[in-house]
């Protein structure tokens, strides 16, 4: 639509007037000169899924929303509480890589093995992600739980993103997102029991700092007590923690994959350094093609004066469309990594600051930036050492998009891969 009515337009979905942004420039002066004056609206999904909007992805603005901003910033998403967990975040790669070893041993022919790369990254990163926060390890070839349990885990996150990408609700979907909020509580209730009983235990995981945060502080802007408040953050970064990085990875090996001339100069530096790979993918496919809706509380004009936006506007950015525009991006549909070209440049745009805002821009921006970006930088990098990649018949991957809340690979990720390293590097001997 941008195409035919331009870079800015409104238009009315269902009773709603909502605005429309396809233009880098607009959509950084709505965010950063107007920020103040826009908000998270009140969705449906939010309220039932979300304990009643105390997730700070989508809790209004105020003194709640404050509060939980700087404990994320300063106590969950801090270098030092990051690298607290680093050993963690590698020994789930160790396991995720050792296993595609084995499968390359046990079924290698011609010297490569098929393997659906997109499962694979899910349940690596999902299990990242889960031991991180709850000591959790649901999927791949060592689950720590029962095999019934991760299953009704994986179909509840399913749910999850299902009903965020719906704009139209029956009463039907929200009972059925009342069955699903309930079971979530119910999965991340046992967590918090869990950890509870077992606080004297050495190795920690953010719940157990989320538990310590909560016991003794008050919590302005809620009714929920501090217990409720620690599982509603716990599961917020379940949420945020995972997909998000997943998007990317899945992307940024299709990508290269398709071009296996960026493939061998990435593989050629990760000696020296990690490749640039990475934020060339978020340009081309951002984790949400359209940015979560924002309410305009005031009044205000844009673009120069040429537009006035009125208050109770919801506002989109379609970020998928932004970041391809042909007046920042030559060749704006070709995958070219030495695009940006400077580590500064990099964290400036991956931030929000630059051009790229993949994961929010302005006061409203991702605090987890610092965390997901290391998942992503340490798992591209580790894979691309450790294993050489084709496809199968030497045809290209097919980049067709899904449809919903999350803009994931439509379907699965095959690839050859052939081990690039001697054997005792994929720890085969040894208990991970």
């Amino acid at each position: 639509m941008a195409e035919v009515l331009g870079p800015v337009f409104a238009m009315k979905l269902g009773s709603y007037k909502v605005l429309i942004i396809s233009s880098q420039e607009v959509a950084k002066e709505c965010y950063t000169v107007h920020d103040k004056v826009i908000d998270r609206i009140d969705l449906t999904a939010s309220k039932i899924l979300g304990y009643d909007v105390s997730f700070l992805t989508f809790s209004p603005c105020g003194p709640y929303w404050k509060g939980m901003r700087k404990i994320a910033t300063s106590e969950l998403f801090s270098t030092a509480t990051i690298d607290k967990f680093k050993g963690s975040r590698e020994r789930e790669v160790d396991m995720a890589f050792k296993d595609l070893y084995m499968r390359y041993e046990g079924g290698a022919k011609k010297g490569v093995v098929l393997v659906d790369m997109k499962r694979a990254l899910q349940d690596l990163v999902a299990n990242m992600s889960l031991m991180m926060i709850a000591g959790k390890r649901y999927f791949g070839a060592a689950p720590n739980c029962e095999a019934g349990e991760a299953r009704r885990y994986g179909k509840l996150i399913q749910d999850y993103f299902d009903y965020f990408g719906l704009y139209l609700l029956s009463d039907k979907i929200k009972k059925d997102m009342k069955r699903t909020a309930k079971e979530l509580d119910e999965v991340v209730e046992s967590w918090v029991e869990e950890h509870k009983k077992r606080r004297d235990e050495c190795e920690k995981h953010y719940l157990d700092l989320l538990i310590e945060i909560f016991k003794n502080r008050e919590i302005p802007g809620t009714t929920h007590d501090a217990h409720t408040t620690t599982k509603a953050i716990c599961l917020n970064m379940v949420f945020a923690g995972s997909e998000p990085a997943i998007v990317v990875l899945v992307w940024a090996v299709s990508l290269l994959v398709n071009n296996p001339h960026e493939l061998r100069k990435a593989q050629e530096e990760l000696d020296q350094k990690i490749g640039r790979d990475r934020v060339e993918t978020l340009r081309l496919y951002p984790p949400l093609p359209l940015t979560a809706y924002r309410y305009v509380m005031e009044g205000f004009d844009i673009a120069n004066g040429n537009f006035h936006v009125p208050a109770g506007t919801r506002v989109l950015v379609n970020e998928w469309k932004v970041q391809r525009d042909p007046n920042f991006w030559l060749e704006q549909e070709l995958f070219k990594p030495e695009r940006v070209l400077t580590s500064q440049e990099i964290e400036n745009n991956v931030s929000g600051m630059g051009m790229l805002f993949p994961f929010g821009l302005g006061r409203r921006s991702c605090p987890a930036i610092p965390l997901g970006m290391r998942m992503v930088h340490y798992v591209l990098a580790r894979f691309l050492h450790s294993f050489d990649l084709a496809t199968p018949f030497g045809q290209d991957v097919d980049m067709t998009e899904s449809n919903g809340f999350v803009n994931l690979k439509a379907s699965p990720l095959q690839v050859l891969i052939n081990p690039r390293l001697p054997k005792s590097l994929y720890h085969v001997d040894r208990k991970v």
